[in-house]
C-alpha cells in the first residue's frame, strides 16, 4: 500500500499540473474554444454559487473533448513505462523478439496524421483514454495502466472546468497570444519550456 500511494502522489502531481497548464495555454490561444467550454458549463450549472462536481463530468462533452485533445497533443509523459515481449511476435512485417524491451512513443502516436485527420474527432466518436482504444493511450493500457488514472480523470475535469467557469483569462503583461511559446521541455514528462503566466478577469 505504501508503494501504491507513493506512485499515486508522485505520478499524479507533476503530470496533472502539466496537463492543466497545457490545457489552459491551448484555450487561451483559442478564445472561441474557451468561450464554448464556459458556455457549456454555465448552461449546465444554473446556480453561480454551485461548484463543478464529479457528477457533472458526464454531462460536459465539450470539456471532455478539450481534455482529450490536450492529452493527445501534450501527453503527461512522452513514453509509456517499458514493456517486454513475452514471445516472438510479428507486427506489420517486423519481428519483435522474445524479451525485447518495448517503449511506446505516445507523443508520436498522438500526432500521427493518418489517425488524427479530423479535429472534431473527440466530439463525434466515443474514443477514450481508458486503455481500450490503442491509438490513444496517454495513461497506458492493460495491467500496466497508470495507477493514478481514475483520480487524474476526475481532477483534470473538475479543476479545468472550475478555472474557466467564472473567470476569463489573459496573458500577463503585454504578451500577445500570437507570441506564446508552445515549445515543450523534454524530460520524463513534457512541461512547457516557458511556464504559462496568465491573470484572471472576472466574467
Amino acid at each position: 500500500m505504501r508503494h501504491l500511494f507513493f506512485a499515486l502522489f508522485i505520478a499524479g502531481t507533476d503530470t496533472t499540473s502539466s496537463t492543466l497548464e497545457w490545457a489552459m495555454a491551448e484555450l487561451i490561444r483559442n478564445p472561441e474554444k474557451m468561450e464554448t467550454t464556459r458556455l457549456e458549463i454555465t448552461n449546465l450549472i444554473q446556480n453561480n454559487n454551485e461548484n463543478i462536481k464529479e457528477t457533472h463530468i458526464s454531462q460536459l462533452p465539450y470539456l471532455r473533448a478539450v481534455i482529450k485533445e490536450t492529452l493527445r497533443l501534450h501527453p503527461p509523459a512522452p513514453f509509456l513505462v517499458p514493456h517486454q515481449a513475452i514471445d516472438n511476435v510479428e507486427v506489420k512485417g517486423f519481428m519483435v523478439p522474445k524479451n525485447a524491451q518495448i517503449i511506446c512513443n505516445v507523443w508520436a502516436m498522438g500526432r500521427d496524421p493518418s489517425i488524427w485527420s479530423n479535429p472534431e474527432m473527440f466530439l463525434e466518436s466515443n474514443i477514450d483514454y481508458k486503455g481500450q482504444d490503442y491509438e490513444f493511450i496517454p495513461f497506458g493500457a492493460g495491467r500496466r495502466i497508470c495507477p493514478g488514472f481514475n483520480i487524474a480523470h476526475r481532477m483534470l475535469h473538475i479543476i479545468l472546468g472550475s478555472l474557466i467557469y467564472k473567470f476569463d483569462w489573459k496573458l500577463e503583461g503585454n504578451t500577445r497570444v500570437e507570441d506564446m511559446d508552445m515549445k515543450e521541455k523534454f524530460g520524463l514528462t513534457l512541461p512547457r519550456k516557458v511556464p504559462l503566466m496568465a491573470v484572471t478577469i472576472k466574467v
